[in-house]
């Protein structure tokens, strides 16, 4: 078992709590659209690619509309469950690239609820795995109007620089509250910003995310 693996299960079980036409923090989707954009990703290549690439996000969207249907919601969170398809090279890095992913739409789906439920006690090891992968937050914030340090609150001294700056605002929670932040889910993250105000207001204000 692997940490991604256990994510997975987590996001799955709280897609069929909350059900297919709940509310999610991705903003326009709905619990089955975040399923069906897991499936699109790990067995789609093509379409996944509207991702990351505006003139196929139609591509995309339609692909997702059709895994839905093709499926039906219950059947397809089964599927997603199941892991990536055969022939899916996420069987090959499940835990390099979906860690991260399973457990900040696994909160996508958790805190779109209302009322917000409190952030799940994840334990030490997996605050240390979600912290290895906080060097990513150097490329999210490059375009950060402010220097930004992140900082762990469980353990003393431990800080990340992800992006230089004249102004510096430290962000301070668990790896897992920072990893919420630096995937632009900052309505939720529970974390603290320290630092000049205006810095804080100036990077609060900016649109950054995964």
């Amino acid at each position: 078992m692997t940490y991604a693996h256990d994510q997975r299960l987590a996001f799955c079980d709280a897609a069929l709590a909350a059900g297919p036409s709940a509310p999610t923090l991705c903003e326009g989707w709905t619990v089955a659209d975040l399923t069906a954009h897991l499936y699109v990703r790990e067995n789609d290549p093509v379409a996944s690619l509207g991702v990351v690439v505006p003139a196929m996000k139609d591509l995309t969207g339609r692909r997702m509309d059709a895994t839905v249907e093709r499926y039906g919601f219950g059947p397809l969170v089964e599927v997603v469950r199941n892991g990536p398809g055969k022939w899916s090279p996420f069987r090959l890095f499940d835990a390099a690239a979906n860690t991260m992913e399973m457990y900040v739409h696994t909160e996508d789906v958790r805190r779109a609820a209302d009322p917000v439920p409190a952030p799940r006690v994840l334990g030490r090891p997996f605050e240390d795995a979600l912290w290895k992968q906080l060097g990513m937050a150097r490329m999210t914030l490059r375009k950060s109007p402010v220097g930004v340090v992140l900082e762990r609150s469980d353990v003393p001294g431990s800080s990340i620089r992800a992006k230089g700056g004249t102004r510096t605002v430290t962000i301070v929670g668990l790896p897992s509250e920072l990893v919420l932040f630096v995937a632009g889910r900052r309505q939720v993250a529970d974390v603290q910003l320290i630092g000049d105000p205006d810095a804080v207001a100036s990077l609060r204000a900016s649109t950054l995310s995964m």
